[in-house]
């Protein structure tokens, strides 16, 4: 049904929907009438009072944006930007494990800014990827969602533009946003409808997956040959952003997602030189670590140069655990791909100066999908939709408040399929050639079919492949053969073997039987979600 309106909220969800500002009054004088807001089922438009005539920005059949941005301006304070809220930078790793690091350890490799980070901020030393593998850990962060329930189940599996994305929900807050570097949520083609803008990024350079040095980029939809060292090639484009959006009022958010030590392993000769005396086929991976180090390091020196490091969330991880044979897993059992501690646990560092004024480290088990309900706690927003959170809020562990233990059990589950092929260089390649041409290029059939849900849904009974769940220091394992069904249980107290080597299911059948309850029912929630029931 039409409905004409002009308060505040209507106003607002307006400015969200047109990406402007809030419409001047009528410019027929001497009438000074705000506009009237016309709400159809196809669109908003925004009328002059007096002469009915439609003022620009109409919007057309996005009920995504419509329905977010309705959402976010009924839950976020109408108090426009507040000059305390924080800039926010998230940086990510693709493939470095948890001892891929010279604080945690790592006896040759060279990553001094990365460990003046550790030493100076909040170091965690438990964090998890909520996925084994790059693209669902990815979901992960945007959403503060376990990525099966929007179908992410592995690498090049592309996020539903159902979701709400924590893009999507700052800039709804006052943010000005920005994406560099891999995305591999989907085409970053101009057509795609899960492209980074369409994620509610307003400014994106973006890979379709890992990208290396000299790599052809994704300027918006436009193929772009970028030049240097690859973790370089996304700090500049978001600098070279920052300097022009710290011109205007509205806080930054940042995503910074390197392509970095992502196999093929292609270090520039200044950061594989310092690694010579080590084995060929790890050269080159030490040296991409160490570049992507230096890369961080010119980012955070940076942000105080632009005089806004103190009010500055810089937060770092990686996207899952080490690589076998050349990565550093610290010790424990497995490696990317695997759900044991080794493929999961990643480097983790946030620093605030105005919050966290003495480095710490915290044992406390943290997730990548903390890091949505964190960010809102932190600038005073509440959740923007109803669908369940896996996340909590760390602000309190943050600002040192925090109990010893997570409040809430964590679930994991690497579902058995095969993940998508997304060749970066190929794809990109293709693009610029395209374009050159003066054509362009329609995105993937996957992403175009994003938004569509299972047709059948998948059952509430069977979940395939390796899940487990952690409740305080104990880990209860559940690997389902995908042919026969059958179910193994495994169980660890990580906190007195955190190796996973001594399986305890057999001495703790009570406990077993709790956790498998737990971890059940929070299987069925996700099944109920990737089934669509939270749309």
């Amino acid at each position: 049904m039409d409905r004409t309106g002009s308060s505040a909220v209507e106003r607002l969800v307006y400015t969200q929907l047109v990406g402007g500002s809030i419409p001047s009054p009528c410019t027929n004088s001497p009438c000074t009438s705000l506009p009237k807001f016309v709400f159809k089922a196809e669109g908003i438009y925004a009328i002059e009072p007096c002469r009915r005539r439609l003022l620009p920005g109409r919007i057309v059949g996005h009920m995504k944006t419509f329905l977010a941005a309705t959402l976010a301006v009924l839950l976020f304070p109408l108090c426009g930007f507040a000059a305390d809220k924080p800039h926010i930078v998230l940086v990510m790793a693709d493939d470095q494990g948890w001892g891929d690091m010279a604080y945690q350890g790592d006896p040759v490799l060279k990553t001094p800014n990365f460990d003046d980070a550790a030493a100076t901020g909040l170091r965690f030393d438990r964090f998890y990827a909520a996925a084994p593998v790059c693209s669902p850990t990815r979901a992960s962060v945007m959403t503060g969602r376990h990525p099966n329930r929007m179908g992410v189940f592995k690498w090049g599996y592309p996020m539903r533009p159902q979701e709400t994305t924590i893009a999507e929900a700052l800039k709804s807050a006052g943010y000005t946003t920005g994406h560099f570097g891999k995305w591999h949520l989907g085409s970053v083609r101009h057509d795609s409808p899960v492209n980074p803008g369409k994620n509610g990024f307003d400014h994106w350079v973006s890979a379709p997956n890992f990208y290396d040095n000299d790599a052809v980029m994704s300027d918006e939809g436009k193929a772009v040959q970028k030049q240097g060292e690859s973790s370089f090639i996304a700090v500049d484009d978001c600098l070279a952003w920052m300097k022009e959006a710290l011109k205007g009022e509205a806080p930054i958010f940042a995503v910074v997602w390197f392509g970095s030590p992502h196999s093929p392993h292609q270090a520039v000769e200044e950061d594989r030189s310092l690694y010579a005396d080590q084995p060929k086929n790890k050269q080159d991976f030490l040296g991409e670590i160490t570049g992507m180090d230096r890369a961080f390091g010119k980012l955070r020196d940076s942000l105080s140069e632009l005089g806004i490091r103190d009010n500055t969330v810089l937060w770092y991880c990686s996207d899952n655990g080490g690589l076998p044979k050349v990565g550093n897993v610290g010790g424990f059992r497995g490696h990317k791909g695997d759900v044991y501690e080794g493929g999961l646990l990643v480097p983790a560092i946030l620093e605030w100066p105005e919050k966290v004024k003495m480095p710490r480290s915290t044992d406390v088990r943290c997730n990548t999908c903390d890091i949505f309900p964190t960010l809102l706690d932190i600038i005073g927003a509440k959740t923007p939709s109803p669908a369940p959170l896996d996340g909590i809020s760390l602000l309190p562990l943050i600002e040192n408040q925090a109990p010893s233990a997570r409040s809430r059990p964590m679930g994991f589950w690497d579902y058995a399929i095969k993940g998508i092929r997304t060749p970066s260089a190929e794809w990109m390649g293709e693009l610029l050639s395209a374009q050159q041409a003066g054509k362009d290029l329609p995105p993937d059939e996957t992403s175009r079919d994003a938004a569509k849900l299972p047709d059948p849904s998948y059952p509430l009974d069977s979940f395939p492949g390796h899940s487990a769940w952690i409740d305080g220091d104990w880990k209860l394992h559940r690997i389902q053969n995908q042919k026969t069904g059958e179910v193994k249980w495994e169980l660890y107290d990580l906190g007195a073997d955190p190796k996973e080597e001594k399986d305890l299911a057999s001495d703790e059948a009570d406990r077993v039987a709790s956790m498998r309850d737990d971890l059940e029912s929070w299987l069925t929630s996700v099944v109920k979600s990737l089934n669509g029931e939270d749309y």
